[in-house]
């Protein structure tokens, strides 16, 4: 049965004046001033890194948590992005506004980016929401922030250029939400960045050959849908059409249940995705009903992702000219989970698509939800969504010190309009006033922060060299 999708309980009365709201804001200094979120320090007797992402590997799939490791330890931006649940455990002990949003949980650089929107225009906003929560608003801003000093010191850049670009992005999520403060309801939720929008931003401040950069990506992106991943994924054997394997990172179902070679696997499939289809809305359900099953294929993904049972799914259409790919993911709680409270949806499916649909300016019309048993007979729960839909981003590592910068706002300006529309936006304002207070604190916490990630990369590291940790390529 469908429940309503998620609202952040308002701390301030919805019925109090903006004068009030921005008021009962600014109040919430006293209990966390804004100077406080520059600061950080982890207990002595906090779990360390290393075995806080071990317990996070626990129910994985075990031949693949070696190439997770192995993932996390290619750079220290890479330990960063697969190191989710350690920032969880050190944010829950920063300063609290006590304003809380629908966090993206996981709001580093790279899970922004450019998607395809239902009305086929390419669109840029966060992308990823595996650890969505409701919960503070400016745990999101420090992991965007602190993920732009760790990507920016990897890029080779000054530490003083590194500061220089989380400040910007601090006062870009600041003045936004104040932009959206003084916006009516439905002018935030109606406000979105294309990607010509985009381009015109960044067209005025990078130089030709970034300008190029910019437009090569924007296309690559446009490339990057069904037909292109059809053609990179699918083979035809025998005269029949089949998901390529290429082990370990896509093994086919044939190779996992060899018993389900050559069987006609589509009635089962239909039983299947019964109650994911209930998710959708009723003409994209309709539209789902028109596609056949051909094959199924486990995939590894992400960098933290490695080793979650993750599934592409091949159907088409009127012909093989007409594929659909979809991805089924696992949504395990949310790394958030067990320090700012238990998500209200009992399908963890659920909680990562009721999340997305409030935060993104649009959203995959195949995005749904549902609670199977996998291979293994354990039930769990899955989200789905199209596997290519126009998704790209720009390459961090060659984005130099303007490049970064722009892309650091654009994404700040991006997370403030989703905290806007979930959130109380005009208490946030109050709160985050018109000084540089808050994003000068929030770049001293990305600064100190991402001298810890260089150490836990290093305590990962050395877990991997005594044989602690399994670590394989891939």
């Amino acid at each position: 049965m469908l429940t309503a999708e998620p609202t952040v309980a308002p701390q301030i009365s919805e019925r109090a004046t903006p004068k009030q709201r921005r008021a009962a804001g600014r109040a919430r200094r006293e209990a966390a001033p804004l100077e406080s979120h520059a600061e950080f320090s982890r207990p002595a007797e906090a779990k360390d890194a290393v075995t806080l992402i071990e317990e996070q590997s626990a129910d994985r799939v075990p031949e693949l948590v070696p190439i997770r490791y192995g993932r996390m330890l290619q750079t220290e931006f890479s330990f960063f992005r697969g190191a989710a649940r350690v920032m969880a455990a050190d944010l829950a002990g920063t300063a609290r506004s006590g304003l809380d949003v629908q966090m993206c949980g996981d709001a580093h650089v790279s899970n922004f980016g450019f998607y395809g929107s239902p009305e086929r225009r390419l669109v840029f906003d966060a992308n990823d929401f595996d650890e969505t929560l409701p919960g503070p608003f400016e745990y999101d801003v420090k992991r965007l922030v602190a993920s732009l000093v760790v990507a920016g010191r990897d890029n080779g850049l000054s530490r003083k250029r590194c500061r220089t670009i989380a400040v910007a992005a601090g006062a870009s999520y600041r003045k936004a939400m104040a932009e959206f403060a003084a916006e009516r309801d439905l002018e935030v939720w109606y406000s979105h960045v294309d990607a010509d929008e985009l381009q015109q931003q960044f067209a005025s401040r990078l130089d030709d050959a970034r300008r190029k950069r910019l437009q090569r990506a924007l296309d690559k992106s446009r490339s990057r849908d069904t037909l292109q991943a059809f053609g990179k994924l699918t083979e035809v054997v025998d005269g029949r059409l089949r998901l390529r394997a290429e082990p370990p990172l896509i093994v086919p179902l044939r190779d996992l249940l060899p018993d389900t070679e050559g069987q006609d696997l589509t009635a089962r499939f239909r039983d299947l995705i019964a109650d994911y289809s209930a998710s959708l809305q009723v003409d994209h359900r309709t539209l789902l009903e028109r596609y056949t099953f051909v094959d199924m294929a486990r995939k590894v993904v992400g960098v933290g992702s490695v080793g979650t049972r993750c599934w592409v799914v091949l159907l088409i259409g009127r012909d093989e000219s007409d594929p659909l790919l979809l991805q089924i993911k696992e949504a395990p709680p949310s790394v958030h989970a067990e320090f700012v409270g238990p998500s209200r949806y009992d399908n963890q499916g659920h909680r990562v698509v009721a999340g997305q649909r409030l935060m993104q300016q649009a959203s995959d019309i195949f995005l749904g939800w549902q609670r199977t048993a996998g291979v293994d007979e354990v039930e769990r729960d899955f989200y789905f969504r199209q596997l290519k839909d126009w998704k790209g981003s720009l390459e961090i590592q060659e984005l130099r010190p303007e490049g970064l910068k722009i892309y650091g706002e654009v994404c700040a300006w991006s997370l403030a309009r989703a905290h806007a529309r979930s959130g109380d936006r005009i208490a946030i304002d109050g709160y985050l006033g018109s000084s540089a207070a808050f994003e000068e604190a929030v770049a001293d916490f990305a600064e100190t922060y991402a001298d810890v990630n260089v150490g836990d990369h290093g305590l990962l590291a050395a877990a991997a060299a005594t044989g602690r940790v399994p670590v394989a390529a891939g």
